[in-house]
């Protein structure tokens, strides 16, 4: 039976903006009561991690990885995936039986990178494959919301307005030409229960709590100056208009992220924020000279052997066949 190899593509949020509480009875990574609403602007890039899937001629699932903080069981969001494929397509499981799903991971771990998300959107992508399921990309997407509110956006990639949870997604066009700095300290990892719960606590008095309210926030995001900037590739502009709501709760936490993002804020950037719940921090410019610059000036002003860089671009797409 053919093995697959795909890559993975990381993504970054442009915008994140928690409205409110979501009102639904699910409970989510989100913590303390259940789901937020969200409207998000999501944005992958080139950093990617490189997913090989093959039959094992078992009727388990086996995972592995090179990364040794990745977990190889059952908490692991590439089984998840495999997992609810084998139970919502039992035939095509009985027939073609488990597989070897292996991780080759480029993207930090526990960085608000969706690094675990998109592994699992890889997996949904090869098994469809190699069952021969002859799944869309918008059944696989609601396959998908039943395990993670990423998920459905790292199959798609390119650049979305995702709303709900984060399920939710309006493609927009890619500002793909730009080139991107990422940051993140080794000894830091920020929990994405902790970030929300914690955001929770602290501004639950501001959430919105009318259903019309709530659907006007989100549509006003939709002709906001952000998705212009986007759309018509005002770079300027963009970088002046990123927006993370969780920076509140971050920040103050771990000074050290805090201090990270200032720095980047010092050099000549379009624009810096930290992305999701974090503790990563990128920077948008202009090119890859640019980027490099900029890397280098960060590096300095920080000189802290726990902190790693990466440099890659914007980039139109999500999962795809190596």
């Amino acid at each position: 039976m053919k093995t697959y190899s795909l890559i993975a593509p990381a993504k970054i949020n442009l915008y994140l903006e928690i409205i409110g509480d979501l009102q639904t009875n699910q409970t989510t990574p989100g913590g303390g009561g259940g789901y937020h609403e969200l409207v998000m602007i999501l944005q992958s890039i080139g950093l990617a991690d490189r997913i090989e899937i093959s039959a094992n001629g078992t009727q388990e699932f086996k995972i592995h990885c090179n990364h040794p903080q990745v977990p190889i069981n059952e908490s692991n969001l590439a089984y998840k995936a495999a997992k609810l494929m084998a139970t919502e397509f039992a035939d095509a499981f009985a027939n073609y039986g488990g597989m070897d799903i292996t991780i080759e991971k480029n993207i930090p771990v526990a960085a608000g990178l969706a690094g675990g998300s998109t592994d699992a959107a890889a997996v949904f992508v090869g098994i469809n494959l190699i069952w021969k399921l002859g799944l869309t990309q918008p059944e696989l997407q609601v396959l998908a919301a039943k395990i993670g509110s990423d998920i459905p956006f790292c199959l798609s990639g390119g650049t979305a307005i995702a709303t709900g949870r984060g399920e939710q997604l309006d493609p927009l066009t890619s500002p793909h030409h730009l080139a991107v700095v990422l940051a993140k300290y080794k000894n830091i990892s920020v929990s994405t229960a902790w970030a929300y719960t914690s955001y929770r606590q602290q501004f639950h008095q501001t959430y919105i709590t009318d259903i019309e309210a709530v659907q006007s926030r989100t549509y006003k995001v939709h002709s906001s100056p952000l998705v212009s900037a986007i759309v018509h590739k005002k770079d300027d502009q963009l970088g002046k208009l990123l927006h993370n709501d969780l920076e509140k709760v971050v920040l103050p936490e771990f000074p050290q992220v805090a201090k990270l993002k200032a720095a980047f804020e010092r050099s000549e950037t379009l624009g810096t924020m930290m992305s999701g719940s974090g503790p990563t921090v990128f920077a948008l410019c202009q090119s890859q000279t640019q980027a490099q610059q900029v890397k280098q000036e960060v590096e300095a002003a920080m000189a802290d052997p726990d902190l790693e860089f990466w440099i890659t671009h914007l980039s139109d797409t999500g999962i795809g066949l190596q």
